[in-house]
């Protein structure tokens, strides 16, 4: 049965996911070191791991299937779902897939690069309404690609 897992800690799509899932029937992991309010339906479940490097993360691999989909902009955690044969989008709306996710890490390496070097300070930019929009686009052409896969499993 596919199943959404969120990288929650900094995830700001939180609510186009809750839209989605329930639009869809489907259930909602949230994983966060901390414990944060999440909408009181019994598909959406709060997840809080021990404080620490990658533990929620490491949760996240441990649990996630074939075919679930996990929500995140951690590259590293979205390269080792992706081994696991789960489908990945960034809170952008950018799927990662085998042919992006290299350039992708190039990416993060050189940015943090230039980070170290004083050259970027900063987080990246704000979630503007097109790239919402992008997401919830993105998320339900994944769940419906996944769904005509599995006929049979769907709700």
């Amino acid at each position: 049965m596919l199943h959404i897992f969120i990288d929650a800690d900094a995830c700001p799509v939180k609510e186009e996911v809750y839209r989605v899932a329930n639009r869809y029937g489907l259930d909602v992991t949230l994983v966060s070191n901390s414990w944060m309010r999440v909408p009181k339906e019994q598909r959406i479940v709060l997840k809080v791991v021990e404080k620490g490097l990658d533990v929620a993360d490491d949760w996240i691999v441990e649990q996630v299937q074939p075919d679930d989909i996990v929500v995140t902009a951690d590259i590293p955690l979205a390269s080792r779902c992706m081994k696991k044969d789960a489908r990945v989008i960034g809170s952008s709306g950018k799927p990662f897939t085998e042919n992006n996710i290299g350039e992708s890490v190039a990416i993060r390496d050189l940015l943090a690069e230039l980070r170290g070097a004083g050259e970027i300070t900063g987080g990246p930019p704000p979630l503007k309404k097109s790239d919402r929009s992008r997401f919830l686009h993105q998320l339900d052409e994944m769940i419906q690609s996944i769904r005509r896969k599995h006929p049979f499993n769907s709700t």
